[in-house]
């Protein structure tokens, strides 16, 4: 499994309906609320062998309320 952040921007208002929806489907590592130009940062772990784009796209997009995402990929590098 490898990490992937997930920088999430809420429509207003929808920030802790959206946090409460992805804490009931139990696929995140970690949630934060953030400052800035998103709304939550989300840490999960995509299983080996698992499409990046169509893991994220049928686990989270389809929560009613989020206008954008920025996915950040990792490596290992150390």
């Amino acid at each position: 499994m490898r990490p992937v952040f997930v920088n999430i921007r809420c429509k207003p208002g929808k920030s802790y309906k959206i946090a409460e929806e992805i804490a009931l489907r139990e696929i995140h590592s970690e949630l934060y609320s953030t400052s800035g130009p998103f709304d939550l940062l989300l840490k999960l772990y995509i299983p080996d062998g698992e499409d990046v784009g169509k893991y994220i796209n049928d686990h989270l997009l389809d929560i009613d309320g989020i206008e954008r995402t920025e996915t950040t990929l990792t490596f290992k590098a150390f």
